[in-house]
């Protein structure tokens, strides 16, 4: 997949786990763990927009597209 997730980056610099963060932006723990294993075919701008406000950061920050 072109686009690649660095969910688990971002987290490990804010010292977050995914139970933690899962539940500030109110998605289950299984759906913030199919984004970080950069398994999710899309994404909600709210959900981006939650995860954005909880680690402080940009969506450049967590989405980078990668050539095949």
């Amino acid at each position: 997949m072109p686009i690649i997730v660095n969910l688990d980056v971002m987290m490990a610099k804010r010292k977050i786990s995914s139970g933690e963060l899962a539940q500030r932006i109110g998605i289950t723990p299984a759906n913030l763990s199919i984004l970080k294993n950069n398994k999710a075919k899309a994404i909600r701008f709210s959900t981006l927009e939650a995860i954005c406000r909880e680690l402080d950061c940009q969506p450049s920050d967590l989405l980078r597209y990668e050539e095949i």
